[in-house]
């Protein structure tokens, strides 16, 4: 009988690297400000279900990592839930961004003040981000890093608790598209865990290979896996900028297999015995061949000068110059001879450039696993940066009393936040119940479906409008909207329960008790129709005289159907013309049925919607009207929105939930994105 495994406790960092190639897990404790790691294990990927760093296979990879999280559960002896991720730097994006704030005295800077300064610097980096020619592209931040600080124009390494009046802060703020993101939540949660935190894969390979206390020296970082290289760079103690190349290890692969004739895996494997004195094959004829290793790494020589001179390219293009000195990372970088084509490329003593692995004791160690592997770097990374609390974390907000998805872009909003986190426009809005229209001996009616039950939306306690901006330890509470009933009558609904009579519906007889559609046209008949399954498809009208459909309303010939009558009060004269329009062109009810209890009669609603006048007749139930009513009168598409919208009653931010009264002034509309002041 299998173990009972416990549940995994708070203190206990799970990540996991999903990588081009493999996925590898690390798990671990944080013992005097250092990661003791616990188990690490590692599994190739069946087939090519990543490219470049993006999941292409969501269901294949989420069963490798399922796999690789079992066995770590196993050597644990407790059931893993929540994991550490980073995404990959494909299409990676990054920009600077500064911002000031002027305090109205001189005054003690806490977290909030530090908070509000940072989000602002990142707004303005997301502000240069749309600027670019992927504006119309949609993008989350997933890390930044302050680069500095200036406390009344005096530079600061942190802010927490001095006292000033000024405060400046340059940050370097990185962007993905929300494909990349979202394909990972996707195939975190096909596999059973939850994400606990998110950065990105440079960033936390920077954080084993080069600590904090390393970074007043002028140095790079390059994490080259299969599919992509990331590149970080630091100098003066802070990270100035991160940036990416396509190209990888597996461009290496491919060569191989094209000069060779190989298949992707003999290519891999063959890449790993560049040091043997020969290397056998079997290639894609079937034929067993061997070749000297020199042979083999001479043939590589091109390739692997390309992946070194696009490395040391990106290398210039964002230090601006050779750094002091380079580390390399990631599978990649163990390429026989690589190290010394990135030194050439960078004009460096080859000396200068190290693979990684030799500094990871400054903020991990085991007892058990030799550490000092480069392809360690990143989930090492993970682990260590979530364990040491080094993620950016300003922007962590409670819904619904479970941290929401860390990964924000620019000024967050409620909406915002909800739409990231799962939910859409019908759980923030929900939908009135369709109506229902048909036409009965002529005459028009309409059955108005339910109202749907608003949604409950609280920041911090309190109601709030969608277009209310969220800050740092903010907590959202949120019940999403039920939509109402579909308006539903059958015949015998609309006749009451003493019509003994038949009913033609679209021209065949048929049951009182059917259920009917919008757009159905019935006519009465003196005598009941006997119904059979073989009904004729033209029922004879009474008393032979011929029947046709009744025609629609307006259409010659037809009744008009009758204007209902407004109460008051009435509007002014001025106004006449313009409400007038606004009033929905209804015909009047049917009397109601005898065996139907007459309704009370209830007043319209008369207001004005972003400056027009309108009048809302009243609801069958006598209930008011809400501010979510309005939202399908607003001409906003909800379904497709991709920016704040303002809600106000009277001047002022109001919730969807909030009760309409006679005369108010309603605006809804768009709103474009906001830097916070």
């Amino acid at each position: 009988m299998p173990q009972e495994l416990k549940q995994q406790d708070a203190e206990l960092v799970f990540a996991l690297d999903i990588g081009t190639r493999s996925i590898i897990g690390v798990a671990g404790r944080v013992v005097d400000e250092r990661l003791e790691v616990l188990a690490i294990e590692k599994e190739e990927h069946g087939r090519r279900a990543m490219l470049d760093g993006q999941i292409e296979d969501i269901g294949q990879v989420a069963k490798v990592a399922r796999r690789v999280t079992e066995r770590m559960e196993q050597k644990l002896g407790c059931r893993l839930r929540r994991v550490c991720v980073a995404a990959a730097g494909r299409a990676l994006r990054t920009e600077k961004g500064h911002y000031a704030m002027d305090l109205p005295q001189v005054s003690r800077i806490d977290s909030d003040l530090i908070s509000h300064l940072e989000s602002g610097a990142v707004s303005d980096a997301e502000e240069r981000l749309k600027e670019g020619e992927d504006s119309q592209r949609r993008f989350y931040l997933v890390g930044y890093t302050v680069s500095s600080y200036l406390l009344d124009r005096y530079p600061l390494t942190s802010l927490k608790d001095h006292n000033g009046q000024q405060m400046e802060a340059d940050v370097v703020a990185t962007f993905l598209p929300s494909e990349v993101v979202e394909s990972l939540y996707t195939v975190m949660e096909a596999a059973g865990l939850e994400v606990a935190s998110l950065t990105l894969e440079p960033i936390a390979a920077l954080n084993a290979v080069i600590p904090a206390e390393l970074r007043l020296l002028n140095l790079v970082l390059a994490d080259i896996g299969a599919g992509t290289s990331d590149i970080a760079v630091c100098r003066d103690g802070a990270v100035v900028g991160y940036t990416m190349a396509t190209i990888a290890g597996d461009e290496i692969t491919e060569s191989l297999m094209r000069q060779y004739l190989i298949n992707f895996s003999t290519a891999e494997r063959m890449k790993m015995q560049l040091e043997e004195p020969t290397i056998t094959y079997r290639d894609v004829l079937g034929l067993e061949q061997t070749v000297p290793a020199p042979q083999v790494r001479e043939a590589l020589m091109g390739s692997a000068k390309s992946l070194a001179q696009e490395i040391a390219q990106r290398v210039v293009d964002i230090n601006g110059a050779s750094p002091s000195a380079m580390f390399l990372a990631g599978g990649g970088s163990k390429l026989v001879g690589l190290r010394e084509l990135v030194a050439q490329c960078l004009d460096m003593d080859d000396r200068r450039v190290a693979l990684a692995g030799n500094n990871y004791e400054i903020s991990a160690f085991s007892q058990e696993y030799e550490l000092n592997d480069p392809e360690y770097a990143t989930p090492l990374g993970i682990a260590v940066s979530a364990g040491l609390g080094l993620i950016s974390d300003s922007y962590r907000i409670l819904l619904n009393g479970q941290p929401a998805k860390l990964f924000r872009s620019g000024t967050l909003t409620v909406l915002d936040l909800l739409m990231m986190n799962g939910y859409t426009s019908a759980d923030l809005l929900g939908r009135t119940g369709k109506s229902l229209s048909v036409t009965l001996d002529g005459q028009r009616l309409t059955f108005r479906g339910e109202s749907a039950v608003p949604c409950t939306l609280k920041l911090n306690g309190e109601d709030t409008a969608p277009s209310a901006v969220v800050y740092a330890g903010d907590a959202i509470e949120f019940i999403p909207a039920v939509s109402g009933q579909s308006a539903e009558r059958t015949a015998q609904d609309l006749l009451g329960e003493d019509f003994l009579g038949g009913v033609l519906i679209n021209g065949r007889p048929a049951p009182l008790d059917q259920l009917l559609h919008s757009g159905d046209q019935l006519q009465t008949t003196e005598e009941p129709f006997e119904l059979t399954e073989d009904a004729p498809e033209e029922a004879p009208s009474p008393e032979g005289e011929e029947t046709e459909p009744p025609a629609e309303p307006g259409a010659e010939g037809a009744p008009e159907p009758a204007e209902p009558e407004m109460p008051e009060p009435a509007p002014e004269p001025a106004q006449e013309s313009a409400l007038a329009a606004a009033v929905p062109q209804e015909p009047a009810p049917l009397p109601a049925p005898a065996a139907e209890p007459a309704r009370p009669a209830v007043k319209p609603l008369w207001i004005y919607l972003n400056g027009q006048a309108l009048v809302l007749p009243g609801k069958a139930d006598g209930g008011p009207y809400y501010l979510m009513d309005l939202l399908d009168r607003s001409g906003i598409d909800f379904e497709t929105l991709d920016c704040p919208v303002v809600l106000q009653v009277n001047g002022a931010d109001c919730p969807f939930t909030h009760e309409l009264r006679n005369n108010d002034q309603v605006t809804i509309r768009r709103e474009e994105r906001r830097t916070i002041d």
